[in-house]
């Protein structure tokens, strides 16, 4: 996977599978049945000089592929977004929502990150949108390698969205470009108002913030405006629509949003 982050692991440890297929079959190894070449074997030695020439070395590689992913696409005018959140603010809600109110408008398709399960594709699934889960196993982040072989195995429309639920975690995602138009930072209020000073890389390389949840503001010790105002301080340019993905408040502003990054 990679060693910038303490997540690496063989790449034949990530899987890609749709709703309602079968799952990768093990050979005797505890290998996933397809050839792999061993050649790239990591050298697990503590030279913590080696290390940042890895961390940069991985970065850089991932950014080349990034871009290939942007113009393929752009050449399909699909408009790609990285949704990035802690565990529980609501992305998968959001995109239940999203989907069921636009589906008869513009196309979504989906591809889900997790450590393990089927358990978010089922429900994007069920939706009626096209979905691949990638399971990344150990790896607390997708790359652009991961949306590379997703994308192939989705096949999205042109002139549609593909929404990319990364995995849940405010550090590593920061700083993988996935070849996506823009990164959307999700924030529940059940969270701290001062993730954004505790989380500064996720949120400065963010284009819009979505708090999530207000429905519950009444019942929590959440400053919406402090929240905003904390992440101001490390992205003034950061915009924020503040939402419900249960009742359905301030989704409207949400839709205007991606239709708006659509045009552009």
């Amino acid at each position: 996977m990679c060693d910038s982050c303490g997540c690496s692991q063989p790449d034949h440890a990530v899987t890609f599978r749709k709703p309602g297929e079968p799952e990768p079959q093990l050979n005797h190894h505890g290998d996933h049945d397809h050839p792999h070449d061993h050649s790239h074997d990591h050298d697990h030695s503590h030279d913590h000089g080696r290390t940042i020439d890895i961390e940069q070395d991985v970065l850089l590689q991932n950014n080349l592929l990034a871009q290939r992913n942007r113009g393929w696409f752009d050449a399909k005018n699909i408009l790609a977004l990285n949704l990035v959140s802690s565990p529980g603010s609501g992305k998968t809600s959001v995109l239940e929502r999203t989907i069921t109110d636009l589906k008869s408008e513009t196309p979504i398709s989906v591809i889900e990150g997790d450590q393990q399960t089927l358990n978010d594709a089922d429900r994007i699934d069920a939706t009626g949108a096209a979905v691949v889960q990638v399971n990344t196993g150990q790896g607390c982040h997708l790359d652009s390698e991961m949306i590379r072989r997703a994308a192939e195995k989705l096949e999205p429309e042109n002139d549609s969205i593909v929404m990319i639920e990364n995995v849940g975690n405010l550090v590593c995602p920061a700083l993988f470009d996935l070849g996506e138009e823009a990164k959307v930072v999700i924030i529940s209020v059940t969270e701290g108002d001062d993730k954004p000073l505790k989380y500064p890389t996720m949120f400065s390389a963010s284009q819009l913030c979505l708090i999530n949840k207000i429905d519950l503001l009444p019942y929590v010790n959440f400053d919406v405006d402090k929240c905003e105002e904390a992440a101001r301080q490390v992205n003034p340019s950061l915009e924020f629509i503040r939402v419900s993905a249960t009742t359905g408040e301030g989704m409207d502003q949400w839709y205007s949003w991606l239709k708006a990054r659509r045009e552009r």
